[in-house]
Order: C-alpha cells, then structure tokens, then sequence
C-alpha cells in the first residue's frame, strides 16, 4: 500500500471513529445524556391544540428570559388520540425532536413501561405537597414518578336549576335520587332526564367507570393486575346506565352523544341533568336562552379525572434546559396563570381562592370533583383496556346484551390483555 493510500485509509477510520463516538439521544458526548449530567439548549414543548391560549405566552415569557435555552411550540392535532399516536411514533423511532411532552392521564403507564420517559426526581418539586391527589397519582407507575401534574379535569352534574328550584328539590346525590328526579320532574316540564357520553370512545370509558364506582365497584385492582370488574357492584352500576336507556330516563339518541351534541342538547333546553367536563359552563352562560336557568353539582359518585401531565421524553437532548423548564412551567404562579385562561390547576388550594371563585362560579364544586376523582385503569396496556370496555358495554346501552354477560365477556377480555402484555 502507498503512502498516500495508507494515509487516506487512517483518515476514513478516523472520522468513522469519531462519528461513532455520539448519537442522536446524547448530542455526541461521552457517555448518554440523562437530566442529572443534562446540557443546555434550545428544546420543544409537545401539546394538542392550544384552545385555552395559555402556551405560547408562557413559552415568550421564559425565552425572554433565556434566549439561549428557547423553548419552541409543537401543536399536535386537537384529539387526544392522534396526540397519542403522533407521540408513540416519535417515541418508538427514539427521535429528539420532542422534549416536553403534554401527555394525558391515562398515557403514565404506557410510556414510562415502554422507557420513553425521564424519570422525575420528586425532591426538585416542592410543588407535590400541594397537588390534589388524583393527578399525582396519575404520574405515578411501579413506585416511581414519571411526570409532573399539569392540569385537572372532572365531571360535574348540570342541572336545570330553574327547575329544580320550582319543585323545591336539591340536586341528587346519588343515583337512586337522580333516576327518581330524571322519571318523574323531567316528564312535567317535557325534558330528558339524564344523560352523559354513551357514544363507542373514550367518553363511554369515562361514563362506565363512574357508574362502576358509584356502586363500590371497579374494572381492574390497584396494582392494575387483577381484573375484578364481573362484580355485584359493577353490575349495579353498569345496570343503572341499562335500566336508564330501558326506561327511557336517558334518552336512545345518547347511543350517539359525545361531549359536544351533549351540550348542545343540554343547552337547546332539552335535558334535566347532564354529565359533563366544567368547560361546557362558560360555553352557555354566554347564550342568554340557557344562562342564569342551570347550575352544577357533584357526581352522584367518583368523578373520573381528567386532564394532563407533563414528561421529559428520554430521547430529547439538552435535559437540563428540559428539567428547569419543567420546574418552571410547575410552579403555584404558573397554575395561577393558567387558571386564568380557564385550565383547571392540580394545586388543591387554588380551589379556594375567593378571587377565582368569583371569576368561575362552578370552581368550588370541580375542586370537590377533582378531590375524590379516580384514576381510569392504570396500565400500560390502557389503549386495549378501554376498547375493551367500550365494545362491551355499548351494547348494553343499546339493548343488545345482557349487563351479566357484557360484563363476564369483558373480564375475559381483560384477563386476555394483561396476560398477552
């Protein structure tokens, strides 16, 4: 070999060396870059559609104040399930484009089994103490904390104050009194009586849950192992929702309602009670044929709790811009804001701020909501989970199954998934 070929050979292994030195998860250094040995730089900041209009001001006011360590919006789709799936693919391809995630509550445990997360060191967020106790319950999987609570969300039960007002009768409390209230006032004044999101998604998912929790029941056990929903509980409550649509109580058209035919139907003058998500409140009191004639209360049970968390993907670079960012994007000042812009905070003590109070009447109620609020299955199979739970109770609302066999087909179905993961 000439000296001339030797000396290009060397070179070629050389750059080849020091290509394989870095990778696209540890920006190139010696060893892979976790949150306690993080860079800093610029990184993203992962969410849906931005509807309450808090972000953007938030991601301004910290890249004024590091210019050097921007954050840059990435807006997914407005559905929660082309968030997911745009997530999982960026996830699973191991991509360092996403560095603070957005995730839904019921994501937790799919993402952090999959080792698609930072985990978080609790002590560097003094902000937990004050959480309510359903979101940080929603960040946690296998004893460890894999996000910080972001925002809150419950159910609450509207009602035609108006109404009830002339009958002299309370909102129920519990369910017997809401189907004794739903057949025999509603009728008088020409209303539904009750009804919530019984279409096959999510919102069914929600909608069964709760009902299986206001009798004592549940669909898997605490350690998300065990599945225990063919119960005597669980059968007197998914037996409340079949006897509702039996009787007519709910109306057969809610087979199709999720959350917005919901409040439109809720809001054209049209039902008794509702289920539905607080957001649903400033919507109608802005139309003067509704405002002023309805009001909320707590469920007649367990609210399944909504909302989101924020995650460091464990693919992102600069982990340490990544880590502050999420300090500061977790702060009671932060909730304040966000608060503001009509988002539901996690920090309990929010609740009961007189202010906020004044500025969104149902608040006090949501924070009783979100207080007693449940965790939907933690698992990380969640995704089967809930087809599963939609597939058999939708034809028990529509009078196709019996709730004994829905519920004895369901518990094999999720013995299935569990066993399979």
């Amino acid at each position: 070999m000439s000296g001339r070929k030797r000396v290009a050979v060397l070179v070629i292994a050389a750059a080849l060396a020091a290509a394989g030195c870095g990778s696209a998860g540890d920006g190139g250094g010696d060893e892979p870059e976790t949150l306690a040995n993080g860079r800093t730089g610029p990184i993203t900041y992962v969410t849906g559609k931005d509807t309450a209009g808090w972000v953007q001001p938030t991601l301004d006011r910290w890249n004024r104040l590091h210019p050097d360590q921007s954050v840059t919006l990435i807006e997914l789709p407005e559905t929660a399930d082309l968030q997911r799936n745009q997530m999982v693919a960026n996830l699973r391809a191991r991509s360092d484009r996403y560095s603070i995630l957005s995730t839904d509550v019921v994501w937790t445990a799919e993402f952090a089994k999959s080792g698609w997360l930072e985990e978080i060191p609790r002590d560097q967020f003094p902000e937990f103490s004050g959480f309510a106790k359903g979101p940080v319950g929603s960040c946690q999987f296998e004893g460890k904390t894999w996000c910080v609570p972001a925002a809150a969300d419950g159910g609450l039960l509207y009602y035609r104050k108006d109404v009830l007002d002339r009958e002299h009768r309370r909102p129920p409390k519990t369910w017997a009194e809401l189907e004794d209230m739903a057949t025999t006032i509603a009728p008088k004044y020409g209303l539904d009586g009750y009804f919530g999101q019984h279409s096959m998604y999510e919102g069914l998912t929600v909608n069964a849950a709760e009902a299986i929790w206001s009798a004592g029941g549940d669909i898997l056990a605490h350690d998300g192992k065990d599945v225990v929903v063919n119960s005597p509980q669980a059968r007197a409550g998914i037996g409340t929702l079949q006897r509702g649509f039996r009787d007519g109580w709910i109306p057969r058209a809610a087979v199709t309602y999720m959350e917005e035919p919901a409040r439109r139907r809720f809001q054209a003058g049209r039902a008794l009670f509702m289920r539905q998500w607080p957001y649903a409140y400033s919507l109608m009191q802005k139309d003067p044929a509704i405002a002023g004639r309805f009001d909320v209360a707590p469920l007649p049970g367990p609210s399944a709790l909504g909302g989101h968390n924020h995650a460091i993907s464990r693919f992102t670079r600069n982990k340490k811009t990544a880590l502050e960012f999420l300090k500061f994007i977790s702060t009671t000042e932060q909730q304040r804001f966000r608060l503001e812009h009509s988002t539901a905070p996690v920090t309990q003590s929010l609740y009961d701020d007189p202010r906020f109070q004044e500025q969104f009447p149902y608040l006090k109620v949501l924070g009783q909501s979100i207080a007693s609020a449940r965790n939907r299955p933690i698992t990380p199979y969640y995704n089967d989970v809930h087809q599963a739970i939609e597939e058999a109770i939708y034809p028990v609302e529509q009078g196709q199954k019996s709730v004994d066999d829905a519920l004895r087909e369901l518990e094999v179905k999720l013995k299935a998934v569990i066993a399979a993961g």
